[in-house]
């Protein structure tokens, strides 16, 4: 999902080379939500006929009913390639720019210029997909913060799917994945390797080092002790359903002490889910 893994939307119609029959269908889709929180309606039938066929090919197996049997089987490396297939994740350095400026500009800046302020910092990237969320949050660190080696600061990196967090750890960009990034902020943070449309970017070790990348499934209990001053939690919750929007929440706000910052994604917003934060800026909340 930036996202935990963000659900893709819907996939074309295709020939289909297994019969994939309703009871596949609502047995998945109730699997995929006891599993990972994301609610599958009817119109993402084709999308999990779409993901899951692809497992099947690879498995030489003949039928859904076969590969929900593999499943019920308690095969735990299976159960994460299907959540790794029947997710996607869309992201981009400095997405959604105005938390960076909030987190640099209120956050980071204040404390530098106060003396008596904690130099301990702790955030979180709560779905942080092939990497360019935290990379871009260890960035506005190195912008606001000159003498940030100096201070306690860790970012916690988390999402559920195993293959884009192998990706984010590596830290090696292709060149197309490198807009929204200044001149500057490549020189500075990245290195280069090979050149013209072959280049790749590598994030630089003393970036790296401010990061801590982990396997979490939001559903599952939050192993961090916090307090947690920052928690970016952009475009995926608009996959869950109500009830378990208020459950993550509730477990969020118990990492957090009043103050501290809530980022949402874009078309995300706390109303009716929790009264434990309260709105300060776009799609950011503060702990009340």
């Amino acid at each position: 999902m930036n996202a935990q893994a963000v659900v893709a939307g819907q996939e074309g119609e295709r020939r289909r080379d297994f019969v994939f029959r309703d009871e596949d269908f609502y047995a998945l889709r109730d699997l995929v939500k006891a599993t990972t929180g994301i609610n599958l309606g009817e119109a993402k039938r084709e999308l999990v006929y779409g993901r899951v066929s692809r497992r099947l090919r690879a498995l030489r197996l003949e039928s859904f009913a076969q590969y929900r049997d593999l499943l019920e089987s308690g095969d735990e490396a299976e159960m994460v390639e299907f959540c790794n297939a029947i997710t996607t994740n869309l992201t981009a350095f400095f997405r959604e720019g105005h938390h960076f400026e909030y987190l640099r500009e209120q956050v980071l800046r204040p404390r530098v210029l106060d003396p008596l302020a904690s130099r301990r910092i702790r955030i979180w990237s709560s779905a942080c997909s092939t990497g360019e969320e935290p990379y871009s949050i260890a960035m506005s660190v190195c912008e606001a913060v000159p003498d940030w080696r100096k201070w306690d600061i860790r970012i916690l990196a988390t999402d559920l799917d195993s293959r884009v967090l192998a990706t984010a750890q590596e830290g090696l960009y292709a060149a197309d994945r490198m807009r929204g990034l200044s001149t500057r902020q490549v020189a500075d943070h990245f290195v280069r390797q090979g050149e013209g449309q072959v280049a790749s970017f590598r994030v630089a070790p003393q970036l790296a080092s401010m990061i801590t990348f982990k396997q979490l499934n939001l559903m599952d209990p939050l192993p961090m002790p916090g307090p947690l001053d920052v928690i970016f939690c952009r475009n995926v919750i608009i996959y869950f359903d109500k009830e378990t929007q208020r459950q993550l929440f509730v477990r969020m706000s118990r990492l957090q002490r009043p103050g501290n910052l809530l980022c949402l994604g874009h078309s995300e917003n706390l109303f009716k889910v929790s009264d434990d934060y309260s709105l300060v800026g776009k799609t950011i909340y503060r702990r009340s």
